[in-house]
């Protein structure tokens, strides 16, 4: 800590010190200090869709940050890009949704089961009912 800059209060606090809307589109990864003293380095992640609009907010972030510790803590933002799959799951929001897993009919179950009941190995009629029933709950393309 120096001046009263705490770099775990602006990972705790994010979503209130940069807005919702910025909170959902980036999140802090890392502070950098100077050989100076005065003035650091906030770098910021995002998705590589959401950096322009992100860039173009930069002015306003640096000043909440900045008025969160009531002085010049960060002089500079750096904005580093990465792909959906990197962001952390609980900020990025996927346009994709899960397909939904239908369950087996009691029909179903006991077809799976009479296709495999020819099989001696105990373990492979276990691994193959297995199979068939994933292969008849597979979501349709």
């Amino acid at each position: 800590e120096t001046r009263g800059f705490s770099e775990t209060r602006l990972l705790t606090h994010w979503a209130e010190i940069a807005g919702p809307s910025i909170a959902k589109i980036a999140h802090p990864v890392k502070v950098s200090y100077t050989r100076r003293g005065m003035g650091a380095t906030l770098t910021l992640l995002t998705t590589g869709a959401n950096a322009p609009m992100l860039q173009m907010q930069l002015p306003q972030i640096k000043e909440r940050v900045n008025a969160t510790y009531g002085y010049a803590a960060i002089s500079h933002l750096h904005v580093t890009q990465t792909s959906p799959t990197g962001f952390t799951e609980r900020q990025f929001n996927s346009s994709a949704q899960q397909p939904k897993i239908r369950k087996l009919a009691p029909k179903e179950k006991a077809a799976v089961k009479s296709t495999v009941s020819n099989v001696s190995d105990e373990t492979l009629r276990a691994a193959l009912a297995t199979l068939g029933e994933n292969i008849l709950t597979k979501p349709q393309k």
